[in-house]
């Protein structure tokens, strides 16, 4: 793996001088506007109360408050906050940089990508649309998102050796897993949460969501495959990040093969895959279980590889080191949140809105839902926040409005999907970009057509869910 390079874009042209913006000058900024807004914006909030172990909003408790304005000094210290509010998240993306440290210090990543690569050497086409289904199906029925971070440094060597990019890479694990998280159709950490909020029948409305999923994701994969075929034609206008494409086209005459050394390793990683998703599916794991799990996976693959104790402690520290970067940049993307929070005005920002909609002719209330939806995600990429934040709200409203409950969710659920593809206060993708070496602002400009198009679709989707009476409420 080469050197990392510095996380900016080019504004310029090919041949011309380039101007560059870093990613932490683009989030000062976003956080800068965020404090100017807490000058201009009225402050108000809703009670939160407790159920069923949960924090939710009272919808008719909403009141204004004295305005809150962030200071100068207050929005530094939000930087430090968001570190810590975030903390595992960021520890989650050093133990995973770790971890695969070690797992690349035993050899098995290069021999096992110099394998795949020789067997899918003229069949390179299955492997987007293949590979994109098994991280659908993840993030569609079981939530995965952060735990998409351990495959993107696996599948990037492999998209590289292949004669694609470091985004097709990253794109084949990340919108993989979120084309399929977008639909949600068993998602229980979005569509679980906010229909348990709605009151509707745990993963209602199944089939139509179904419908959905296989739209999302074969257009998801047509954008990627068409993406990828230009950069295998043209290797020129591809983005390899913190990887170079030189690096990986030996893999092509590598003869290498995967000793049985090299097949327990795998067989171990395996195994933690499966155990990760029996966990999260029936015991509720999250971050820190997860993380727990990897460690433990370090400590395994670091024996059968016949490493030394030293040896595992270096290469894992040396993994970790080279995510620093990424994990400074999801602290000071949950500073933005942090300041919005003391500030008070995301809630009347909602109350407003809310109030707003209640006008319109129902389709456009839908319309109006769904976009709101998704400007809320920018500053609020918890799917399971973002949900007990705004389905207290929105079930409410979708009733006044002649709405069914469930039209709702799916608006949530979309709005959800589609901004954890762009958005940088987005955790897993700003912490996936670090892992690849991609700036977030050169992401943000080849993904946004594909964002455009499933926001169309969700849009779509959401209205003919109104005319349909998509239920069972």
């Amino acid at each position: 793996m080469g050197q990392p390079q510095e996380k900016a874009v080019s504004l310029g042209t090919a041949g011309k001088r380039e101007r560059k913006i870093n990613i932490f000058v683009l989030l000062f900024i976003i956080l800068f506007i965020a404090t100017l807004l807490t000058y201009v914006l009225p402050a108000g909030e809703y009670v939160r109360i407790e159920a069923n172990g949960r924090t939710t909003v009272d919808p008719h408790s909403f009141k204004w408050l004295k305005s809150a304005p962030v200071g100068l000094f207050d929005m530094i210290k939000a930087v430090p906050t968001g570190m810590v509010e975030a903390g595992n998240i960021i520890f989650f993306l050093l133990i995973i940089g770790g971890f695969f440290g070690v797992l690349r210090a035993t050899g098995t990543v290069d021999v096992l990508i110099a394998t795949l690569a020789r067997k899918l050497a003229r069949r390179e086409k299955l492997l987007i649309p293949i590979v994109m289904l098994v991280f659908a199906a993840g993030g569609s029925l079981m939530g995965m998102a952060e735990e998409t971070l351990a495959y993107v440094p696996l599948v990037i060597p492999l998209a590289l050796a292949l004669g694609f990019d470091a985004i097709t890479g990253t794109a084949i694990v990340i919108i993989g897993a979120l084309s399929g998280f977008t639909t949600a159709i068993m998602n229980p950490f979005t569509v679980g949460i906010a229909q348990g909020i709605a009151e509707l029948p745990m993963f209602s409305g199944i089939g139509y969501r179904l419908i959905l999923f296989v739209i999302v994701y074969l257009v998801s994969v047509l954008f990627i495959y068409r993406y990828a075929m230009k950069v295998k034609k043209n290797p020129s206008i591809g983005v390899y990040g913190k990887y170079t494409k030189e690096e990986a086209s030996h893999l092509l005459q590598s003869n290498e093969k995967l000793t049985a050394r090299h097949k327990c390793i795998l067989v171990a990683f395996l195994l933690n895959y499966i155990v990760l998703a029996l966990g999260v599916i029936k015991f509720q794991w999250y971050i820190t279980e997860i993380a727990a799990l990897f460690i433990i996976l370090t400590i395994v693959v670091g024996i059968i590889g016949n490493m030394s104790a030293d040896r595992i402690v270096n290469s894992f520290t040396k993994g970790s080191a080279s995510l620093i970067g990424g994990a400074l940049i999801i602290g000071v993307s949950r500073a933005i949140l942090v300041v919005l929070n003391e500030g008070h005005i995301i809630d009347p920002l909602l109350h407003q809105v809310s109030e707003s909609i209640k006008h319109f002719p129902g389709y456009l209330s839908v319309a109006g839902m769904y976009s709101f939806q998704t400007l809320i995600h920018f500053v609020l990429a918890s799917g399971s926040g973002h949900a007990m934040l705004t389905m207290p709200i929105m079930a409410p409203l979708a009733d006044l409005l002649h709405i069914t409950r469930q039209t709702a969710v799916l608006s949530f659920s979309f709005a959800d999907g589609i901004g954890n593809m762009i958005f940088p206060t987005a955790t897993t993708l700003m912490a996936s970009l670090a892992i690849a070496g991609i700036s977030w602002t050169k992401w943000a400009r080849w993904i946004l057509p594909l964002v455009l198009i499933q926001y169309l679709i969700g849009l779509i989707a959401v209205i003919t869910a109104y005319f349909i009476g998509y239920g069972p409420f």
